[in-house]
């Protein structure tokens, strides 16, 4: 039976919270939805998406056939959801809307992370570059391909403005793949980002800063005598002793990963809330206005959270093992690249255009980037061969 004359109980939103009621709509227009708001409809449309469920092979920092347990693109994804939607709760913002950017932020990520990332950048720098955010972007409007009567999933203006914004507004830089695209002229790239897209981003930070340690721990890359250089894992580790002498080595780190969660969350939520009552914001539009974003750490957190960086940095993303397997995996998806470039008809017919260069080689970019790290090494064994083991 069909549900008619129902819409969803409204939520108590802080005034200056992204309403669903007063959602600027969508691009094509639709129906409203009896069950959902318009964010929730965004929220279950980015999950049943083939972006999201290619994110399940798609690397983190480690590459996926290294092991079961290590984080990948989805697992991540669905941390940083977790997170944002936890914040947005307490800070009585919408968290569908959160939860909804912290699931589709990483839709643009290549195969094998980063280092995917760099090459299709370097290799597509004379026909427009490539940068995941603006990948995601490009998903979610034009490449993903599942409704009757429109390209992407038609997502309301306040994700897509929230997926271009939640790293800062696009204006600020003149570098911006984003102020390439001609299709953005009704968004607004100037004012701030909605609290819901800046808790999506830092939920990003606290996710990584916390599960990179996890992975690196149990990959042996890290230890946590070398994790004591920064203060604040320091003190959570004396913290865990005192509290569980003698905790074996898994358990140390779970607590020590719960904990330090724990700390950047309730850190970011009291100091956004000093922050917009210092700021006196009182609507979203004020928000809007602010001279810079809103949802942060505290000083001393974001001096404890930099100095995680650049440990991480130093001891784990480029661990000479690491580095191995990200520079193999940046020559697989290099040749792939060369051989789909030399002989398009070796694209699936639906990525084929020989219009021009550019359009043909953004293409096989697309196709490319959208591969999973387990796709991408089958093709290179099918297409080039001699295909390297990044295990």
């Amino acid at each position: 039976m069909l549900v008619r004359n129902v819409r969803p109980s409204p939520r108590l939103l802080a005034p200056y919270a992204s309403d669903p009621t007063r959602s600027r709509g969508r691009r094509l227009a639709e129906p409203a939805s009896a069950t959902r708001t318009p964010f929730q409809r965004d929220r279950d449309r980015i999950v049943h998406s083939a972006a999201f469920r290619r994110l399940t092979h798609k690397t983190q920092v480690f590459i996926t056939t290294d092991g079961d347990h290590y984080r990948s693109r989805l697992t991540h994804s669905l941390e940083v959801a977790q997170i944002a939607g936890s914040i947005a709760r307490v800070l009585s913002l919408d968290e569908d809307l959160s939860e909804a950017l912290a699931l589709s932020h990483d839709f643009g990520h290549t195969p094998f992370g980063h280092e995917g990332e760099n090459v299709l950048a370097r290799l597509m720098a004379p026909y427009g570059g490539f940068d995941h955010n603006a990948q995601a972007y490009r998903i979610v409007t034009r490449l993903e391909r599942r409704y009757a009567h429109f390209d992407g999933l038609n997502l309301t203006y306040e994700m897509l403005e929230g997926l271009v914004k939640h790293n800062g507004p696009p204006a600020a830089d003149s570098e911006s793949p984003f102020l390439r695209d001609p299709e953005l002229a009704d968004l607004d790239l100037v004012s701030q980002a909605s609290l819901e897209a800046q808790i999506a981003a830092i939920s990003d930070d606290i996710a990584y800063d916390a599960h990179d340690i996890d992975d690196g721990l149990r990959a042996g890359i890290l230890n946590f005598e070398g994790l004591r250089e920064v203060g604040l894992v320091a003190d959570i580790l004396d913290e865990v002793e005192r509290e569980a002498p003698r905790l074996d080595p898994a358990r140390r780190t779970h607590e020590l990963v719960r904990r330090q969660l724990t700390r950047m969350i309730e850190d970011v939520i009291g100091e956004t809330v000093r922050r917009v009552a210092r700021a006196g914001v009182a609507t979203a539009a004020d928000v809007a206005a602010q001279p810079g974003p809103l949802v942060a750490f505290s000083p001393e957190m974001a001096r404890s959270e930099r100095a995680l960086k650049t440990l991480l940095h130093r001891d784990l993303y480029r661990d000479p093992d690491v580095l191995a397997a990200r520079v193999k995996a940046g020559q697989v998806v290099e040749d792939l690249f060369a051989v789909f470039a030399s002989d398009p008809q070796l694209l699936p017919e639906a990525w084929r255009d020989t219009s021009d260069e550019g359009r043909r080689l953004r293409r096989t970019c697309d196709y490319i980037a959208g591969m999973t790290d387990r796709f991408a090494l089958g093709e290179h064994r099918r297409l080039v061969g001699n295909t390297p083991d990044l295990g």
